[in-house]
């Protein structure tokens, strides 16, 4: 079986529009550039990576500038939010997407006996407060303006334990209540808020991972393929889009079917396997 094409652009629906990316220099945020402006949207490319964010803009053309900004510094933070409005009049979406993504930092997000505080505090930083910081600069203008539509990127590590990474899962499960609140305290405002949730995207981060893990999590996919950065800026543009208009505070799970079915699944899926076998 071929695989399916991803999902194309559909061009125009952005026209006019102004959106910033947080972290989109790479993975699901250069995605959801890339696509923002392939639909018209005039892009700012708000990345910690000035080179990266910097190339890409570049490489979009004249409607993509790129932005350094500190995800963890709110007064950062609030510079990116005032100078995108300064400059360009409005701001009609904001995909809060930026995430801690050191590798010393997740070597050290274990569990709460062990997790040190300092760990935790920049997680939470940069994961929750970052995202909050956004909503807080952004709504001003949104609510202005007469609406504007805010998506931010959680994960399914918010609705499951695991065994690493305690502080990364619970800010992204805060993330989904952040979420709701902003949804509920300015739905009424014309202001809509959402979050998608990604399993493991084939990210350049996440293709370096070790080859076991990724058969391990192929096994529960309910889907042939692992997702593209692509699925999800998909995902998020429809949730920023008019198309949208009428979902507000919810949280769109895109995991292969990860979490759809009982844990034991693969492993039953197996054992009959084996008694058919035998």
């Amino acid at each position: 079986m071929s695989k399916p094409a991803l999902p194309g652009p559909h061009v125009g629906r952005f026209k006019d529009q102004v959106a910033i990316v947080t972290g989109g220099a790479s993975g699901i945020g250069e995605a959801t550039c890339r696509r923002l402006v392939a639909e018209g949207a005039t892009v700012v490319v708000a990345d910690v990576n000035a080179e990266r964010a910097a190339a890409l803009a570049s490489e979009l053309g004249p409607r993509a500038s790129a932005q350094v900004f500190d995800a963890a510094d709110v007064r950062s933070i609030e510079r990116l939010v005032q100078g995108t409005v300064e400059r360009f009049g409005r701001l009609d979406v904001l995909h809060n997407n930026a995430a801690l993504s050191s590798p010393v930092i997740h070597a050290k997000d274990k569990n709460a006996i062990d997790i040190e505080f300092e760990v935790w505090d920049q997680v939470m930083a940069v994961n929750l407060r970052g995202y909050l910081a956004g909503c807080k600069y952004a709504l001003p203008t949104m609510i202005a303006q007469g609406g504007g539509t805010i998506v931010n990127t959680a994960s399914t590590g918010g609705f499951s334990g695991d065994i690493t990474r305690m502080a990364y899962s619970v800010s992204k499960a805060a993330i989904i209540g952040l979420t709701r609140q902003i949804a509920t305290h300015h739905g009424a405002q014309g202001v809509r808020c959402n979050a998608v949730a990604p399993g493991l995207v084939l990210t350049p981060g996440t293709r370096g991972a070790a080859a076991s893990v990724i058969d391990v999590m192929q096994r529960h996919l309910l889907v042939p393929e692992f997702g593209e950065p692509e699925d999800i800026a998909a995902l998020v543009c429809f949730l920023a889009s008019g198309e949208a208009r009428y979902i507000n505070g919810q949280t769109y799970i895109a995991d292969g079917g990860m979490l759809a079915h009982n844990p034991t699944m693969a492993d039953l899926v197996d054992m009959a396997k084996s008694r058919k076998s035998s």
